[in-house]
């Protein structure tokens, strides 16, 4: 192969996956209307899932009620934050959403909603560690986010053994 013909599939290749993830963002945004997307949503208990192993109720009707409630939290706690950031995070969203999106990002090849409990912590486990500092921002996102929601309720606190604030 010729130098020529690399720099041009590699300039046609870039092209192509940037507007792949930009019409991925037009047709589904992770943030609509003052809410998280559906996609953005089973995102969010995916990650849910695999960040609060351990903490979530075990009972599968109970999670699924702590996780809507989890997932309003977000809603909450994504709302507060400054508009171009909002903008960002709806973006990243996006193309997580996305089978390729998924799949470059977090290495995941089963829908969010689909992949196991175990998949789905070697995926984030995978993106922690990885070389890109890329990789390593989405996940501390994911993360940062997830256990914000989680724990700015008071029913979580004694989980931690925080007793909550001191009454003055």
């Amino acid at each position: 192969m010729q130098r020529r013909t690399l720099l041009t599939l590699g300039l046609v290749s870039g092209t192509a996956l940037a507007l792949a993830g930009a019409g991925a963002a037009v047709w589904t945004p992770g943030w609509r209307d003052g809410r998280l997307s559906e996609p953005a949503r089973a995102l969010f208990a995916g990650v849910a899932r695999a960040v609060l192993d351990g903490v979530l109720p075990q009972d599968a009707a109970v999670q699924a009620v702590a996780l809507k409630a989890h997932l309003d939290r977000l809603d909450t706690l994504i709302a507060g934050l400054p508009p171009a950031t909002r903008a960002e995070l709806s973006d990243l969203l996006a193309l997580l959403g996305t089978a390729p999106g998924r799949w470059a990002l977090a290495g995941l090849g089963s829908a969010w909603s689909e992949a196991s409990t175990a998949d789905l912590q070697a995926a984030l486990q995978a993106m922690r560690v990885s070389g890109s500092a890329v990789r390593r921002q989405v996940y501390q996102a994911l993360r940062d986010l997830s256990n914000g929601a989680w724990f700015a309720d008071a029913g979580t606190w004694t989980v931690l053994g925080y007793p909550g604030p001191y009454r003055l």
